[in-house]
């Protein structure tokens, strides 16, 4: 219920306050070299990543999230950025929305909150998918290279660095040949990185509560 998490927000202000914030932090267990060896960072696929039509509009800049529970808003507002909309910072992407008011998202957004989120904030549609198929992940990617969709992930850190839990970050296009997703992470820590489709696929294809964790798309 919204009351228990509106009380466990404010029990997590204070201690936070107290000087706990690495309690929201990133996960023990993953290191810069695991990051490093768990995705592709090549440059030449790195070029040719920011070179398709939708990464493209990111103008090789990601706008980090500003604590480890905010990679809903910060996808949400770099993802406006790219498609011009007003709301291009996490603290414009949350005004007078009630949601993380605190400054933290407890245990962060769900992908149905960041959907409610983003359509508070725009008029264009905003749809959430889940429950897809393998073959219907894969053709959703392949439309991420359209400039009139944008796509937000929501997937399970775990499934791709062998440590960490659900996270947020938009979908910057599909390398169709090398069958490998680009994904503009909004963690300054893991920056944005390629991997394999179906690597991806399994990690987003996760619960989350009750639900499995899915897409976001904006178009």
């Amino acid at each position: 219920m919204r009351w228990v998490r509106v009380l466990a927000a404010v029990a997590l202000a204070a201690v936070l306050t107290a000087g706990a914030a690495t309690f929201l932090g990133m996960p023990p267990g993953v290191s810069s070299e695991t990051i490093q060896l768990s995705v592709t960072r090549t440059p030449d696929l790195l070029k040719r990543a920011w070179s398709l039509p939708v990464a493209r509009t990111f103008h090789q800049q990601v706008i980090w999230q500003s604590n480890a529970s905010r990679c809903g808003p910060a996808s949400v507002a770099n993802t406006f950025r790219s498609i011009g909309e007003e709301e291009t910072t996490e603290a414009a992407v949350l005004d007078d929305t009630g949601y993380c008011w605190t400054g933290f998202c407890l245990i962060g957004l769900t992908l149905d909150e960041l959907a409610d989120l983003t359509r508070l904030k725009t008029g264009r549609n905003v749809a959430v998918l889940r429950d897809l198929t393998a073959d219907e992940f894969q053709e959703h990617m392949k439309r991420s290279n359209d400039p009139n969709r944008r796509y937000i992930i929501n997937f399970n850190r775990e499934g791709i660095f062998g440590a960490g839990s659900g996270h947020h970050s938009p979908i910057g296009g599909y390398l169709e040949e090398e069958d490998m997703v680009f994904v503009l992470d909004v963690n300054e820590r893991y920056k944005p990185w390629l991997v394999e489709r179906e690597r991806l696929f399994k990690a987003m294809d996760t619960l989350d509560g009750d639900r499995k964790r899915g897409l976001l798309l904006i178009e």
